[in-house]
């Protein structure tokens, strides 16, 4: 699948109506953002059922805000409508393999039990 551009119109929507997004907080003046760019691109055609979602932080400055990104590029994925992964950096095609990997296997009735448990901030285990 091909990446989508998101706006703070349209991420709602998405991530109600989508199981697994990535989003890739990026901006065009950004030189590590145009080197994982066409990275996540390629990793978004062997995870269909994924949405890969492109923000631009210059156009959606609103919308950075209200995720906190302080650094870019910054990848998050939201599983479930629940945010399970946030990192600041490119990753090489390898790692974000195995990230969508390990994304895909994870228990969210754990994760959710875990939430419940401990609330939304505490650390993994």
């Amino acid at each position: 699948m091909a990446t989508v551009t998101v706006t703070a119109e349209t991420l709602e929507t998405l991530i109600e109506a989508n199981d697994l997004v990535l989003l890739d907080f990026w901006a065009e003046w950004c030189g590590p953002c145009r080197t994982f760019g066409p990275i996540f691109e390629t990793v978004s055609d062997d995870f269909p059922n994924a949405v890969f979602g492109k923000i631009d932080t210059e156009d959606q400055q609103s919308l950075a805000a209200s995720f906190a990104i302080q650094s870019i590029p910054t990848l998050m994925i939201i599983r479930e409508q629940i945010v399970i992964f946030s990192q600041a950096g490119a990753l090489p095609e390898a790692a974000l393999r195995d990230l969508m990997t390990q994304a895909l296997a994870l228990d969210m009735d754990e994760v959710r039990a875990d939430i419940e448990a401990n609330g939304p901030d505490a650390p993994e285990a």
